[in-house]
């Protein structure tokens, strides 16, 4: 055990722990029984806030294990996370202003809310409350993955053979601390403890990018041991281990893993609850074009895989590479350090997560097909035991299940959240898909993609092995989200045409057109809550 590690990372972890408490003292309301203030933090957040937390909320401690582990394990192709990060920023910067002017306007919470609103559907919300749930629920797990690597090379817990109990309490115990303090100050906790987060992930990339060259004797180094050791053959595949620039034959896979990625970042339940918390539409406008400060951080982050390979890390589990390069290279107290970046690093992200999910549940099950006359009082009492439930489903995963699965139930998630995006994003630039098409192009999306994902094997595991395949009709290996998003777009323009032909009834629009460039000082806008009843005779 590390002691002087652990040391420091204990003490940054109760700081943030005290933190998350004292966070529902911060900008308190008058009235905090509201899903506005327990899961929105009162639409209060200005740019700074709003940036630290969406940051907090997309570049979590999976991002900073994964990634570079990625690299480690295969080379270039695990680069994939700089470009799509580059190609998100100008995707959102086209709707995610119109989705907080519309979700202002009329008291939205969730991308269900306003699927519900815009197409007069509570079928077509449920898919999407049901998809953004399914697709968290594993987002959440990795984030527990994540701690329990740093945990692990901390030597915190015992070895393989103590007893499950002591070998997992500490993971426990920052579960439990996690969901106190997450059901205490909502979407003020992770918002608060964001500033600390980034904080440090920032200080120990700006370290990292340039004590451990200096110790590994420079970049041409790094990346001469790096392309010998990706020449070695994988004895799992007869192949090369990587390379440092991808092979044309995975050319295909890298773009469309890079672009569909893109796609569906934003179509998360948790990047939404971290926008629409925002006071205005220029918050957004303006962090659409900050946020790209953290790609330059993860292409940094990125090259820590040629590090660890650099530096003779060997690890049995990629995930532990970079928390083990840390640990041999870097200091006691400074290891301490970026072993709490890693471990902050998730907890921001899970709290939010877990949040998210459970407002899609209390506001597009439960109060749309429970109970309509709940209220908002009620509302944020099942918010809360549901954004718990969701992290003891998360924490069970982790701790019955390898965490291969966990990564490849996450992988399946991305191509599940995918899905959404025509009812989302389309039904904000235009009325015309019609919403029985929406569904089933929903459909179709989401039954190809399971099963193309079933059908891939990896030399680990028979089923659910990766996420990319061939592409049908084109023969090129690509990234199966966006092969089952075109068949889900093609679905839903053929039924759409088919709808409108035999005059299938639309449902009623709740939105106006000056509803989507809305902003909060506009005269005469103020937040309506959606009647319970909304959309439910059609």
């Amino acid at each position: 055990m590390n002691g002087v590690a652990l040391a420091v990372f204990i003490f940054f972890f109760l700081l943030v722990t005290a933190m998350g408490f004292m966070a529902s003292r911060w900008r308190k309301a008058e009235n905090e029984h509201s899903l506005d203030e327990w899961g929105l933090g009162g639409r209060s957040f200005g740019t700074w806030v709003t940036w630290f937390l969406l940051g907090g909320d997309l570049y979590t401690a999976y991002t900073f294990v994964a990634v570079p582990a990625a690299i480690y394990a295969a080379g270039a192709a695990g680069f994939f996370a700089v470009p799509y990060t580059i190609l998100v920023y100008p995707l959102i910067f086209t709707f995610l202003p119109r989705l907080w002017s519309v979700s202002h306007k009329h008291g939205y919470v969730t991308t269900s809310d306003f699927v519900r609103g815009r197409f007069g559907s509570k079928g077509l919300s449920l898919a999407v409350a049901v998809t953004g749930i399914l697709a968290t629920m594993p987002y959440i797990a990795l984030q527990l993955v994540g701690i329990q690597a740093v945990l692990d090379v901390m030597g915190v817990g015992g070895g393989e053979d103590t007893n499950w109990f002591i070998k997992d309490l500490p993971l426990l115990i920052a579960f439990g601390v996690l969901a106190a303090y997450t059901y205490s100050s909502g979407l003020r906790a992770p918002a608060l403890i964001a500033f600390v987060k980034d904080t440090l992930i920032y200080l120990v990339i700006a370290v990292a990018i340039i004590y451990i060259p200096i110790k590994l004797g420079g970049f041409d180094e790094i990346f001469a041991r790096a392309s010998e050791a990706y020449s070695e053959t994988n004895p799992a595949t007869g192949a090369p281990r990587g390379a440092t620039v991808p092979g044309e034959a995975g050319q295909w896979t890298y773009a469309t893993l890079a672009l569909g990625s893109a796609l569906a970042l934003f179509m998360y339940p948790h990047s939404i609850t971290a926008t629409l918390s925002s006071r205005s539409r220029e918050v957004i406008r303006r962090n659409t074009t900050i946020l790209p400060l953290y790609s330059l951080m993860l292409g940094l982050l990125a090259l820590l895989g040629f590090m660890a390979i650099a530096a003779g890390v060997k690890v049995s589990n990629g995930q532990l590479a970079i928390p083990q390069l840390f640990e041999n290279m870097f200091p006691d107290w400074f290891a301490g350090v970026a072993f709490a970046a890693i471990g902050i690093g998730a907890l921001v992200p899970a709290a939010i997560m877990s949040i998210a999910a459970a407002n899609l549940f209390t506001r597009n099950i439960y109060k749309d097909f429970l109970k309509p006359d709940a209220t908002p009082k009620q509302e944020t009492q099942v918010s809360k035991i549901v954004s718990l439930l969701v992290k003891v489903g998360a924490l069970v995963f982790v701790l019955t299940m390898d965490k291969t699965v966990a990564i490849n139930f996450q992988l399946l998630g991305g191509i599940w959240i995918l899905q959404t995006f025509p009812a989302l994003v389309g039904g904000l630039f235009t009325r015309w898909f019609h919403r029985w098409a929406l569904i089933g192009g929903w459909a179709v999306g989401m039954v190809y993609g399971t099963v193309a994902a079933y059908g891939v094997a990896s030399p680990t595991q028979k089923h659910f092995g990766g996420s990319s395949k061939e592409i049908p009709g084109i023969g090129e290996i690509g990234y199966i989200g966006l092969t089952a998003f075109v068949i889900n777009v093609l679905v839903t323009v053929v039924l759409t045409f088919v709808m409108r032909a035999v005059k299938a009834p639309d449902g009623v629009d709740e939105t106006k057109p000056q509803d989507y460039t809305a902003d909060a000082g506009d005269p005469g806008v103020q937040v309506e809550l959606p009647p319970a009843t909304a959309g439910s005779s059609h």
